[in-house]
């Protein structure tokens, strides 16, 4: 039996050159191991793997076992069962099986592959039991002398149960997200998903909200009689435990009580909240619902990408492979232009006074052939033209704000006088209003919009406050040939005629 003095070497087959190779034979000895097989021979090997097309020679496997068997993820002995001859004893034939490093090295292996593809969940499963694992709980504490069994295992399985919600739960809201995938999927597949995750939601969120609440009750319950139930939990276990030094057997069971404690404390948190703390079923009832919205941004940012639309980092990287593509300096020079229109146009605002008899440039002349252009020194050594200097007077505008009050205060008029006009408490036909001025029918057109917004149906009466909370409205059609008109100074409005009441919610009785 070989001793690996390094245990890194166990793990180098899954780097190797020839990897897929040496992990085919390592499956062959997983699989035997679980068929309770206790050695392999190369030739079984082979017939065995799992190959790619064409399937290695006999002496590959051979090699491939040796080098195993080095590294010492496999253990070798000689094969004497099919000795015929004295030369097939000398020559060198073994059986192969798992060592003790290559189990631990294949469980690992196992493992990570499991954790890479467990997908969370939200069981909503485990919350119906959370809940009849907490009222068998109820019925035991109810007893004067609780059968202890019953209770190690009540509590046992509901701490089972709530260790895989909790993880689940961590889970799904630390990736519920998905948008990296989401964008990267095709539309019918998005759409598809989209659907199945809102309705899995609902479920879950429908499930949490109806059974949170019944879960928090029988915990509050439970608060004066669990302390009994988690001592007798702890003693049951403290049987089995192994003799120590450095406890007693009073110790083991504290140690043991603390730790249903804890536990206990676990559960209570995610179901009751603590002080200002909401619990953590709450927050993940929240994060669920947010997801929705999230999962809806990453389908608009799906459609987005699908439509054509293009943000300005990808249209500086298409122009820069355009001017890669450019055969000469005049036509990267042309295209600069046409995309950035790098005109020649004379448009500088700071020109110097031209001189007598002189006139003005055209746009298309070029700058090599026209007059140079005298540029003041501040301008290129501050960036400004104009000498610094003290701040400019504040500009008193005393008359500007008289003008806005008194404007104000005249609008406000109006619209009051308009109120008035209208909120008269009396029941009037739309007919019967005649004519409004501007402010009146303003304040006509938003009331009565709001109203028919209110309807369900063309036929419906309906009766609201406005939206600003001071008056009310109660509006009833008559019959649909009905007309009224209602002149103002824009024109004549017109439609079916209506009963209207609008009054102040102050003077409303």
């Amino acid at each position: 039996m070989r001793i690996v003095n390094d245990s890194a070497d166990l793990f180098r087959h899954v780097s190797a050159e020839k990897s897929a190779l040496y992990r085919n034979i390592m499956d062959s000895f997983a699989a035997a191991k679980r068929q309770f097989r206790l050695h392999l021979r190369p030739d079984e090997v082979l017939a065995e793997g799992q190959w790619a097309s064409p399937p290695p020679r006999i002496e590959e496997v051979q090699t491939a076992l040796a080098q195993l068997a080095e590294w010492g993820n496999l253990e070798s002995q000689p094969d004497t069962a099919r000795v015929a001859s004295i030369s097939d004893f000398y020559r060198a034939r073994y059986l192969y099986r798992l060592s003790r490093g290559g189990e631990a090295v294949e469980s690992a292996l196992a493992v990570f592959e499991r954790t890479l593809r467990h997908r969370a969940e939200l069981q909503t499963v485990a919350l119906e039991d959370i809940a009849n694992r907490l009222q068998t709980l109820l019925t035991l504490s109810s007893e004067s002398l609780p059968d202890a069994a019953k209770v190690h295992e009540t509590l046992r399985d509901l701490v089972r149960v709530f260790e895989s919600l909790a993880d689940n739960a961590q889970a799904f809201m630390a990736g519920i997200g998905r948008s990296i995938e989401l964008q990267q999927a095709e539309a019918s597949a998005v759409v598809a998903y989209k659907k199945r995750l809102i309705d899995y939601l609902e479920r879950f969120i429908g499930d949490l909200v109806a059974r949170s609440g019944a879960i928090a009750q029988h915990i509050v319950a439970l608060s004066l009689h669990i302390e009994p139930l988690l001592w007798q939990a702890a003693q049951r276990e403290a049987r089995d435990a192994v003799p120590d030094d450095a406890y007693e057997q009073a110790d083991v069971v504290t140690r043991r009580w603390q730790a249903w404690r804890e536990r206990w404390k676990g559960l209570r948190r995610w179901f009751v909240s603590t002080g200002f703390e909401p619990p953590q079923a709450e927050l993940l009832r929240s994060k669920a619902r947010s997801a929705i919205p999230q999962l809806l941004a990453a389908v608009a940012a799906l459609n987005e990408r699908r439509s054509g639309r293009s943000d300005r980092s990808a249209d500086f990287r298409m122009l820069a492979g355009w001017f890669a593509a450019c055969a000469d300096d005049p036509q990267a020079h042309r295209l600069a232009r046409a995309a950035f229109a790098l005109n020649p146009a004379r448009h500088f605002s700071l020109n110097p006074a031209l001189e007598p008899g002189a006139r003005d440039l055209p746009a298309n002349t070029p700058w090599a052939e026209a007059p140079p252009l005298r540029i003041h020194p501040r301008l290129r050594e501050y960036g400004i033209a104009t000498a610094r200097g003290a701040l400019p007077r504040v500009r008193e505008r005393d008359e500007e704000r008289r003008l806005l009050a008194a404007q104000f205060r005249e609008e406000h008029a109006q619209i009051e006088a308009a109120r008035e006009r209208l909120a008269t408490g009396k029941l009037t036909r739309l007919s019967e209003l005649d004519q409004l001025d501007g402010h009146a029918f303003q304040l006509f057109l938003s009331l009565l919009g709001e109203a028919l917004t209110a309807q369900a149906t063309p036929d419906e009466a309906v009766e609201l406050q406005s939206g600003d909370g001071l008056l009310s409205i109660c509006l009833v059609p008559l019959d649909a040939g009905s007309l009224a008109e209602v002149s103002t100074p824009t024109g004549v409005f017109a439609g079916r005629d209506h009963f209207i009441t609008i009054t102040q919610i102050g003077d409303a009785t």
